[in-house]
């Protein structure tokens, strides 16, 4: 059969290169097959394995659960929260819901099932909160409709029922749980390093050396979470740069104003989560009394033992 390339396509093939090829039987036969894309299967699955290799030899156990957890996340996304804002479900009760799924699910599989990780996800629970109530408030305040490309216009002209800014601010909300759990758990580890090696230092103090961690923490996210946003929409800021619109004006369009909201809401949901995590975790560590718990008495145990074969 005959290959016919698209006119309107932006790659160059060359001979024996492997490509996905679409079929239209009612267009006349030498038209019936025409090269949609180019076939990345290898090259996607060897990528793939590639990372899966690294985090299991860096990570080890907590590398295979890590992949478990990315595993049950794409689950949760394609079997929950995409079905579910298809049928016409509110789209931020579905992303919080389904965040939250994905939130336990990681969270718990990476780091245990323990007072510890608990910690982290109470203060990222919180801090979607907060990021979906902003949301909430200030895409709707701003007028924003998430009807921005051809994309979200082919959605809404599929299925008219979604909620398009609703749609928006569930793809915030999924966006910035990835960097809150980073936060959240890094922010409840340094409490508990902390008080593992100043047993004596109360919540007050716990609370005043985790949060200069995570001053230093804030710095480096919020800057990561802005340039992340900015990379994804570079070619749409090049062309307002060719356009040599004024930084007003294209702060104000829609198309831009979108990703800033996106990226404000989502910074002040990390911010927020590194004293609300901090002040939580101090509490939590403070209160856990040696020998008055799981961890408490089973060392009691221990040490009990290494005494009688020191005395045999």
């Amino acid at each position: 059969f005959i290959e016919i390339v698209q006119p309107d396509a932006s790659r160059q093939l060359k001979q024996g290169q492997g490509v996905v090829v679409a079929y239209a039987p009612d267009a006349p036969r030498d038209l019936q097959y025409s090269v949609s894309d180019v076939n990345r299967d290898f090259p996607m699955m060897l990528l793939a394995g590639i990372f899966a290799v690294v985090v299991v030899l860096v990570g080890r156990l907590r590398g295979v659960m890590a992949l478990i957890a990315l595993v049950l996340s794409f689950a949760v996304l394609t079997l929950f929260i995409l079905p579910a804002i298809l049928q016409g479900s509110n789209p931020l009760i579905v992303a919080v819901v389904g965040a939250s799924a994905i939130m336990l699910m990681a969270l718990y599989l990476c780091h245990g099932l323990n007072a510890r990780t608990s910690v982290a996800v109470l203060g990222t629970l919180i801090s979607l909160l907060l990021i979906g109530l902003l949301g909430s408030v200030f895409i709707g305040w701003a007028s924003l409709s998430g009807n921005t490309d051809d994309n979200t216009g082919l959605i809404h002209g599929l299925y008219p029922n979604i909620d398009m800014s609703g749609l928006l601010l569930a793809g915030v909300i999924i966006g910035s749980l990835g960097v809150l759990d980073d936060v959240t758990v890094t922010q409840t580890s340094a409490v508990w390093e902390l008080h593992q090696a100043d047993p004596a230092m109360g919540p007050r103090g716990l609370y005043k050396a985790g949060i200069r961690i995570g001053r230093d923490h804030i710095a480096s996210v919020v800057n990561t979470l802005v340039l992340a946003y900015a990379g994804a929409a570079l070619p749409l800021l090049l062309l307002f740069s060719i356009a040599q619109s004024g930084v007003g004006a294209v702060a104000t369009s829609e198309l831009v104003a979108e990703e800033i909201v996106r990226t404000l809401i989502g910074s002040i949901g990390l911010v927020a989560s590194v004293p609300v995590t901090t002040a939580l975790a101090a509490l939590v560590v403070s209160a856990d009394r040696p020998g008055g718990t799981v961890t408490g008495v089973a060392a009691g145990a221990v040490r009990s033992r290494g005494r009688r074969r020191r005395a045999k």
